[in-house]
């Protein structure tokens, strides 16, 4: 299985971004249960920034970020997107996607830089 992002780069303050991470190599009986992007700025730990399951039906949020991004994901596709609207200066970080496989697996994505500058 391996992950894919891609979306991130300069953004100005108050600007908008998506960013999207495509999977590959599930089928049978390797398949994902949730789906979620967290993210690391420099010298702070990684967090969860929102996360969906694989039925689409149940998403959650950090604080940080409600009301500003949107969790998605297209089944056909087989990819994540994450929406960044109202972006801050705060959310400069490297975005990494993370899947939840069977077999209790976490596979995760290269990252993809976001950094909101004037």
């Amino acid at each position: 299985v391996q992950l894919v992002e891609s979306g991130g780069g300069l953004v100005k303050p108050g600007g908008s971004r998506t960013l999207s991470c495509a999977a590959s190599g599930f089928s049978g009986h390797n398949f994902a249960i949730t789906w979620s992007w967290f993210r690391q700025a420099p010298g702070k730990g990684r967090e969860l920034v929102a996360s969906i399951d694989s039925m689409n039906v149940r998403t959650n949020y950090a604080d940080s970020v409600k009301g500003r991004f949107i969790i998605s994901r297209d089944v056909a596709k087989n990819t994540v997107y994450l929406q960044m609207n109202w972006l801050e200066p705060e959310d400069t970080a490297v975005y990494y996607c993370k899947v939840l496989a069977s077999g209790d697996r976490d596979v995760w994505g290269q990252g993809t830089q976001v950094t909101v500058s004037p």
